[in-house]
């Protein structure tokens, strides 16, 4: 079984490296560059990716939260854990790479637009929720504390991906009624093909993450019998 397992694994690491570097290839050499901004407009396409792999990561911890609570079963904590760690990196991939695109579209790294001042709250709200976990010694009532804040954090989501429909920004909408920034059919194809990488690329990291933590699991088992 644990042959299969590791088969599986690495299939999908090849496939998830072969879609990332097909997602590269089709932004830089198959899309048209943007008439207005230029070549930095590919950015758009990993920044709006990692912002969904992000974002991705912390619903699938609520999910495992939700999983602990009714079971608890260490490795739906260990699977939460991993999702909200891979979501904290991807987000902030995400805020990095948008700063760049803000720089070329705004003439500023940084403003205290709706859209990014909830993204930066959710990022401390996640980044908060590792203290916590490092705050609480016994391993039962770290996972449940652990837990219960990953479901409240997941309110966070909706608030960030909803800002820019609820209140006045500057920040561009993706999708609004029938209309997709104004993207040509081979920038939307570009646009679901990274989106459709950055996915398989979290399934892929999650799931390495799950082993990494069952490894640490078993040594804080042998290290607490000694």
């Amino acid at each position: 079984m644990l042959d299969r397992h590791n088969r599986l694994l690495a299939a999908l690491d090849l496939l998830t490296t072969l879609l990332m570097a097909g997602a590269a290839g089709v932004v830089f050499f198959f899309t048209p560059v943007e008439a207005t901004m230029g070549a930095v407009q590919k950015v758009f396409y990993f920044h709006v990716a990692a912002n969904w792999a992000g974002m991705l990561g912390f619903i699938v911890a609520a999910v495992c939260a939700g999983g602990y609570l009714r079971t608890g079963s260490s490795a739906w904590d260990i699977a939460e854990s991993a999702a909200v760690e891979i979501g904290l990196v991807f987000t902030a991939i995400g805020i990095v790479s948008g700063s760049i695109w803000a720089y070329s579209a705004w003439g500023t790294f940084w403003t205290w637009d709706p859209r990014l001042t909830t993204a930066a709250i959710m990022v401390l709200l996640y980044a908060a929720y590792f203290l916590l976990r490092q705050g609480i010694e016994n391993p039962e009532r770290r996972a449940r504390f652990a837990a219960v804040y990953a479901i409240i954090g997941i309110i966070s989501v909706p608030a960030t991906f909803l800002s820019i429909r609820m209140f006045r920004t500057i920040h561009p909408v993706l999708v609004a009624g029938e209309e997709t920034l104004g993207l040509t059919p081979a920038m939307q194809a570009a646009f679901f093909f990274s989106l459709a990488a950055f996915s398989f690329l979290f399934a892929s990291l999650f799931w390495h993450r799950i082993r990494l933590g069952r490894l640490a699991e078993a040594v804080e088992i042998q290290q607490s019998q000694v």
